[in-house]
């Protein structure tokens, strides 16, 4: 079983491969994912598990290529972002709505 940094690192390396790292941007990076993002939803829409994991995975190859280019680490991506959720508080709510506390 790989880890996620290994996935992570596979995923630049195959990047750099196609030449999307250096010769795409952030910005069509962020964009593409934009792409896989609306492919998610008509997945989920028309509750296709499937093709939802296939986007999922796109669209988490699209975010890694963006921090690539802005040379930061996914990873520490993820971590800031969960330190600034870890300490909320709250619960969704029967409607799909988060209550905070």
């Amino acid at each position: 079983m790989r880890t996620f940094q290994d996935l992570e690192m596979a995923v630049v390396r195959w990047s750099e491969a196609r030449k999307i790292i250096p010769n795409s941007t952030s910005f069509a990076q962020s964009m593409k994912a934009v792409e896989e993002i609306n492919e998610l939803v008509d997945a989920l829409r028309d509750n296709n598990k499937l093709e939802a994991v296939d986007a999922v995975g796109d669209v988490t190859v699209c975010l890694i290529n963006v921090c690539a280019l802005l040379d930061v680490n996914f990873t520490d991506c993820l971590a800031h972002a969960y330190e600034q959720i870890k300490d909320r508080k709250g619960t969704m709510n029967a409607e799909g709505i988060f209550v905070k506390e």
